[in-house]
């Protein structure tokens, strides 16, 4: 039941991130001036992101 927990802690997280991330890149589209305080995350490749989850289904 601990382990649903963390997943649903680590969605909400995620979602933070990205909708954080969209606002500013949004922001900065629309000829604002953004923070660099706060800098947007390069995207993972979908490579990477297919090879962390044959990682874990490996494990």
């Amino acid at each position: 039941m601990a382990d649903k927990t963390l997943t649903l802690k680590a969605k909400k997280s995620y979602y933070a991130r990205v909708r954080s991330s969209n606002y500013r890149a949004s922001m900065r589209l629309e000829g604002f001036q953004v923070s660099k305080a706060a800098p947007v995350a390069p995207s993972t490749s979908r490579q990477a992101v297919i090879d962390k989850y044959r990682a874990k289904v490996k494990a």
